[in-house]
């Protein structure tokens, strides 16, 4: 893991899903725009733009939810689990972009 993985505490984005997917209750959020995700997308993921990102709560109302974040490369999902954390939310991961998902790809 990189300096910058670990600033922005970020993870491969192909552990992190499955994190995601063996965490009980957690939230897989995508930030990119609606085309980008419309395009394609991790199956099981949830829409919520960066610049929306405040609509977390309605989406996730709990904020001790585990939430994995993602974005095309990783920057958004920089930006945005740091927004999240400074909303309350308790567990945020980074888990950077999709550009480098190996899994299936939802359309």
């Amino acid at each position: 893991m990189g300096f910058f993985d670990r600033l922005f505490n970020k993870v491969d984005i192909n552990t992190g899903v499955e994190q995601f997917r063996s965490t009980e209750g957690a939230y897989l959020i995508d930030v990119r725009n609606t085309s980008e995700y419309a395009a394609g997308h991790i199956p099981g993921s949830i829409n919520i733009p960066l610049g929306n990102i405040h609509y977390i709560v309605e989406e996730v109302p709990y904020i001790e939810a585990p939430l994995f974040i993602y974005c095309q490369s990783g920057a958004r999902s920089g930006q945005a689990t740091s927004m999240i954390r400074e909303m309350g939310y308790k567990s945020v991961t980074n888990i950077g972009g999709i550009s480098g998902y190996k899994g299936e790809i939802e359309r």
